[in-house]
Order: structure tokens, then C-alpha cells, then sequence
């Protein structure tokens, strides 16, 4: 039986979407068997076969060749067997060809066959975007905003060909997003179900902000600057601690840059989003006090055992530590893997918690 036109639509997928052919015919010959049995019934036992350079597409009822015949839906007698082969024996399958009418034809396989191929498209395609993905999770990719819609971000990634999935939880609350916007995303995780793959991408992770400032600052990118912790509040502040073992470099000015370029590149980036940048130091009531920036700590006390630091400052920068909403302590304590108790001056002065301060602010 020839269908140019079927051959024609199979060549154009496997062309088009990258599908291994094989495995596509392999697969549409098993659902058209499965059509023809359920059409002439499941008593037969029956092949298919496509073949792509005559462009035949044959059914075949293999049958069982005996003595005497019980069933003949499945079973063909010996001398009615050497009608077809010759050197055929009792106990041989014998496949025989059937011909069906166009009509029949058309029943069985148009809808099994789109069904088939939709299903090889729905795989392909998910093989393309764990492939193309599974070394870039982790990684910041620049993307354009396709569809809005249930409060999920739809992008496309890269060539085009691989969507991604913003989904509301890894958006910032005061980005507004519009459709055809670019933009910079996190590759969290490629989720694969084992019947689709999505892409989830994020603008809240910590670790969007990590890979723009090792986009932006060459001595993070080189190792000469490390990044040893970072938290955030998405679209308001984000504390970022850096590291270098070389002395001869500023951490700091290396991640601000020539008149503040490096740092204004990610802020922008971020949408206005506040950035604090602070030397990491392995001395941890060092690093808790300058956790605190901007606010001026006069003393910092800690019970290393419990992870617990007492943190004393002015009293007019009482609300600068503390910050808006709590939210500068808070950062602070991600920030430093330390639960932290601020006081007023005063008020630690009169609980009795600050003996050891003298009038110079030294311990």
C-alpha cells in the first residue's frame, strides 16, 4: 500500500524537530498494529512494516503453521503454508500480507499515527531541554518574557527553541513583568516528570546575585575574590560577604568598581535593589559587627557554643542596626549563620551588660 503523503509528513517531523527516525517508525508501526488488532479484533497477531525508500506500508497476520488448523485466526495449515513458502515447517510462523482497503487504512492510522507523532514531538522536546539544560542548572541566563498567564512568567531561553517557567514564588514582588522584556534569570532546576521537561528559572535566588557580580567583577570570576555568603531579600536589600587572601587587593573596591560601575551594573540589573557589600573575616564578632553595616557597633559578645551574639550600638543608631520592618538584623543573622541580640547603649548599660566599655569605645 503507498502513501506518498504519509511518508512526506513523517520525513518533514523527523527533519524539522530533530526525532530519531527509528525510534518514530519503530513506534508508529507498534500503534498502528495495535489499531488494526483493535479494528479486526485481538485474536490476530499481527505486524506492521514501513518502508521509508518504496514507501510501502504493509500489514502482516503471522500465523502458526500445524497440521490441522483449531484456530484459524492464528493458526494456517501446513499444505496451505507451502502455498506461500515452499520450505516451510510445522511449528514456523508464516507472515501474510493483508491488504486493506484506503478506507480502512485511513480509520486505523490517521488519528493513531498524529497521536504517535505528537507523542515522539512531546519527547523530543523534552530530551532537547534536559540535553541543552543539565549543565547550565545553577547558571544566570538572559531570556525574553513570551506569555503571562496564572501568574506564571513564560520565557524564552537562549536560541528560542527552550521555554522556561517563572513561577510566582521566584518573582520579585516590586519587578513589574512585561511581555517582550529581557531579562536575566537563575537556572533553579530542570524538572523532568519522564513525560515533559520545564525549565524553572528564578529572580529571587540568592543565586542570581551571586553570578552577576562574578559576570561584572573579573577577580570573582578569576578566584582572586570570593564570594563566602550571601542574603537577600528580593527587590529591597542584599547583604553579599567577600574574601580575598591577597592582600594587595580591596574586595570591596574590586565588586564597586570605577566610580561605582561594577556594583551600579548589578543594582540596575536588580531593579533599584539595595546592595551591601562586607569583608568576610574569620574572627565571627568581626564579621557580626560589620554584618550590621551601616550601623556603627560599639561592642559584640558572643557564646560560640550556641551560635548566640550580644550586640550593643548607639543609641541613635538603635533603628539603623535593626533596620526597617526588622529587616537589616535579619539580613544580618542569614547573613552570618548567628542568632543576634542588638541593645541601646543605654539599655545594655543599665541591664549590666557592658561593664567592659570605657569611655573610648574599647573593650
Amino acid at each position: 500500500m503507498k502513501n506518498k503523503e504519509f511518508f512526506d509528513a513523517l520525513a518533514e517531523v523527523v527533519e524539522s524537530k530533530g526525532i530519531d527516525e527509528a525510534s518514530l517508525i519503530e513506534s508508529i508501526e507498534i500503534a498502528l498494529s495495535n489499531g488494526y488488532k483493535r479494528l479486526r479484533g485481538d485474536a490476530f497477531d499481527v505486524k506492521l512494516k514501513l518502508n521509508k525508500e518504496t514507501q510501502n506500508i504493509k500489514f502482516l497476520v503471522v500465523k502458526l503453521v500445524v497440521e490441522e488448523v483449531v484456530n484459524p485466526d492464528k493458526e494456517i495449515s501446513l499444505i496451505e503454508a507451502k502455498t506461500h513458502k515452499k520450505s516451510i515447517k510445522v511449528g514456523d510462523y508464516l507472515e501474510l500480507e493483508e491488504i486493506l482497503p484506503k478506507d480502512e487504512f485511513d480509520r486505523i492510522s490517521s488519528g493513531t499515527a498524529i497521536q504517535v507523532i505528537r507523542q515522539k514531538l512531546r519527547e523530543a522536546e523534552r530530551d532537547n531541554i534536559v540535553n541543552e539544560f543539565e549543565d547550565k542548572q545553577n547558571a544566570m541566563q538572559t531570556c525574553i518574557i513570551r506569555k503571562i498567564e496564572n501568574k506564571n512568567v513564560y520565557v524564552e531561553i537562549g536560541s528560542g527553541q527552550i521555554g522556561g517557567i517563572m513561577l510566582p514564588q521566584d518573582q520579585v514582588p516590586t519587578e513589574k513583568y512585561n511581555l517582550n522584556d529581557k531579562i536575566k534569570v537563575y537556572v533553579k532546576k530542570v524538572r523532568n516528570d519522564g513525560l515533559s521537561a520545564q525549565v524553572l528559572v528564578s529572580r529571587t535566588s540568592t543565586g542570581l546575585v551571586r553570578r552577576l557580580f562574578e559576570n561584572e567583577v573579573p577577580e570573582i570570576k578569576s578566584g582572586l575574590v570570593e564570594i563566602k555568603s550571601i542574603a537577600r531579600e528580593p527587590g529591597q536589600r542584599t547583604k553579599i560577604a567577600i574574601y580575598s587572601a591577597d592582600k594587595s587587593i580591596d574586595p570591596v573596591g574590586a565588586c564597586v568598581g570605577p566610580k561605582g560601575a561594577r556594583v551600579n551594573a548589578i543594582v540596575e540589573e536588580l531593579r533599584g535593589e539595595k546592595i551591601d557589600i562586607i569583608v568576610w573575616s574569620e574572627d565571627p564578632l568581626e564579621y557580626i559587627a560589620k554584618a550590621l553595616s551601616p550601623a556603627k557597633v560599639l561592642k559584640v559578645s558572643a557564646n560560640e557554643g550556641e551560635n548566640v551574639a550580644k550586640v550593643v550600638v548607639p543609641d541613635d543608631k538603635l533603628s539603623l542596626a535593626i533596620g526597617k520592618n526588622g529587616q537589616n538584623a535579619r539580613l544580618a543573622v542569614r547573613l552570618t549563620g548567628w542568632k543576634i541580640d542588638i541593645k541601646s547603649e543605654s539599655v545594655a548599660k543599665a541591664s549590666g551588660e557592658y561593664e567592659d566599655y570605657d569611655e573610648d569605645g574599647e573593650e
